[in-house]
């Protein structure tokens, strides 16, 4: 599919992901089924030196009512996967790799933001940092995602 059919799918579905509020000219699959778009996040800043955004905590609790430590994992690999792809050189494109979370207090209600910045961006591998905070600027989480960049698939 051509990027002007896939764009053209993604608004005639009303549906834009995070990823396409920063970067409108990337190639999504299947918009309707982002699982960032059910959770509610939203890019609020990008650029490849920094990339900020948003989740609210309802709807992302888990049973004892706080904010789920993989809603936290979802947040930090939408939004560090931004940043790598705002960080790619040419056309290659960003594969997480790993990404591992450490969840320092409960968010509660309201919302957590979410900054990430590069710590090492090659032509094959990039590293970012993701600190997530509550409404109060606690620090929730600190992330980190590391990425491969590999040479866009020619499609079937």
């Amino acid at each position: 599919m051509a990027a002007g059919d896939e764009a053209q799918r993604s608004s005639t579905s009303g549906a834009r992901t995070p990823e396409q509020q920063a970067v409108p000219e990337i190639e999504v699959s299947h918009p309707d089924e982002q699982l960032a778009v059910k959770m509610g996040i939203e890019v609020t800043e990008w650029d490849p030196a920094r990339v900020v955004g948003t989740m609210p905590v309802a709807g992302n609790r888990q049973p004892f009512g706080l904010l789920h430590g993989g809603a936290n994992g979802v947040l930090a690999e939408t939004i560090g996967s931004t940043a790598a792809y705002l960080n790619r050189v040419g056309d290659r494109r960003p594969v997480g790799l790993e990404l591992s979370c450490t969840h320092h207090r409960s968010a509660l209600s309201g919302l957590v933001t979410a900054v990430c910045t590069p710590a090492s961006v090659g032509k094959t591998v990039g590293t970012f940092e993701i600190v997530i905070t509550d409404d109060e600027g606690h620090r929730v989480c600190t992330a980190k995602l590391t990425c491969i960049y590999r040479d866009a698939t020619p499609k079937a």
